[in-house]
Parts: structure tokens; sequence; C-alpha cells
């Protein structure tokens, strides 16, 4: 691959990530749950596709990520693997998994990999080292999440934007260089000030993916329901680039209106 004329490869890997950081090539990456979305993703070009624990709340109608299993994680992961050959593959440890200890992220991460993913997201910093240096070890490859962590919601005191003082954005800078150190190949930054997230991405030397971070991240995340307008939510970081919410409610009251006057079906949608 060069600048100049990058060759596109068939299956992205993390050195692939990599290589974009080193070259200031941002890429992007979105949520995917099923078949569907995750066959679109692809074809759109989207290299890495995260299958969330946010599947919680945008799909199974809970009020937090903590309320997803690691069944959930395993139904959802397996799903998306089977849709999609091109993207990178990320799925979440799912709340519970992993913060008991190293042996138990590593029996979780290996049913994640069993499942299809081809790395395995964890939150938090210097206190995860022990785990993710144990899930290293074992083959299995790990992103972080620093900043605004969702499982971490209520001792967080809601959505919260992280690192606003000096304090706290040296801890995150900390951190970071801590989670490196133990092995990630890259760092989801959320709800982090864009200066401190740009700070991070120049410290470190695996990628930072934002998220409500700024611009200077060398990729960006969304969940997929808020970047095609389907969940309604507009936070400050949130771009919808379609009207998925509007339309499908239109297609909706257009098939209700038709039902309703014997329309549809018409005699093209009946047999014979």
């Amino acid at each position: 691959m060069s600048t100049s004329s990058p060759s596109v490869p068939s299956k992205i890997r993390l050195r692939h990530l990599q290589l974009a950081k080193e070259q200031g090539r941002p890429f992007s990456m979105l949520t995917a749950y099923d078949q569907f979305s995750a066959k679109v993703f692809e074809e759109a070009g989207i290299e890495t596709l995260l299958v969330g624990d946010s599947v919680g709340s945008t799909v199974l109608g809970h009020e937090s990520t903590t309320a997803t299993t690691h069944q959930d994680m395993l139904t959802f992961t397996a799903a998306v693997a089977r849709s999609v050959t091109r993207p990178l593959i990320v799925a979440d440890l799912a709340f519970g998994t992993y913060q008991t200890g190293p042996r138990d992220a590593v029996l979780h991460g290996i049913d994640l990999i069993r499942a299809g993913a081809e790395a395995v997201k964890l939150e938090g910093g210097t206190e995860m080292v022990p785990q993710i240096r144990a899930l290293v070890q074992a083959g299995i490859p790990v992103i972080g999440h620093l900043g605004f962590t969702p499982q971490s919601v209520n001792s967080l005191s809601g959505h919260r934007v992280q690192g606003r003082d000096e304090e706290t954005a040296q801890r995150l800078r900390e951190d970071a260089l801590a989670i490196q150190e133990a092995g990630v190949s890259a760092i989801v930054l959320e709800l982090v000030p864009a200066a401190v997230a740009r700070e991070i991405t120049a410290a470190l030397t695996v990628p930072t993916i934002g998220i409500g971070a700024g611009p200077d991240c060398d990729g960006q995340v969304l969940v997929w329901q808020d970047m095609a307008g389907l969940s309604g939510f507009h936070g400050k970081f949130v771009k919808a680039f379609a009207d998925l919410r509007g339309e499908l409610e239109r297609a909706a009251a257009q098939y209700r209106t038709e039902v309703a006057e014997r329309a549809y079906p018409g005699p093209e949608h009946s047999f014979e």
C-alpha cells in the first residue's frame, strides 16, 4: 500500500488500521448487529464493524448497555460474521464478563472469537492491564475504550464528557499509555474534549477511534442507527447522514393507507 495509490485489501486486518494511522488516512467504523446492516456497510466500504454491547439499548430495548449479556453478544457477533467477509469485526465484551479478572476475560474472549470476532473491545484504563495482557497472551487482539465508558454509566453519573479538567485529562493520558503498553491494538476515545483526544492520538503509536472526541482521532465510530437518523438521537457529536426514521414512518403510513383502502395488494401482487 502506498500513499499515492493505495491498493484496496480484500480483507481488513488490524495492521491496515495501523498503516492508516501511519499514513494519516482516517478510517471508519460503524456498529452492526444483523446481516442487512452489515452487508450494506460492507458494500459502502466501511473498514471496521463493531458488534457493540449497544445492541442492548438500540435493538433489545434496554435502558443501558449493562443489561446486554454475553449470550446476546455471541448471537449478534455470529450474525454479523456470517454476513460479511471484508470488514474487520470487533465485538464488545459484555458487562461482567471481564471485570472479574483475567481468566474470565480470556474465557469470554475465546467465545467471541469462536463466534466470528477478530478482536474484542473492553472498557477501562490502568485497572484493566492484567485482563488486556492475558487476552493478548492468549492470542486475542484487544481494542481499548477510554473516556466515557458506557458500562460505567452508573458510577460516572450519566453520559458526561470526560477529561475536561487537567487532573482527569492527565489520567486519560496515563491510561492510554498504560493500555497501549499492555498490548491493545487500538483505543476508542468517547466523549473526550477534542484537544485532549488530539494529544492522546499524537502520543500513541496505536490508532485512536473517536466518538464525540473531535476530528483528530485516527478513525471515527458511530452507532449506525444514530448515523442513519433512525434512533432519533441528536447528541452534539452525532451527525445524521440520512432520515431513515422519517422514511420508514412514511413507508409504513403509506402501507397502512393502501391496506385500508384495498389499494394493496393490487392485481399485480395477487396470484391467479
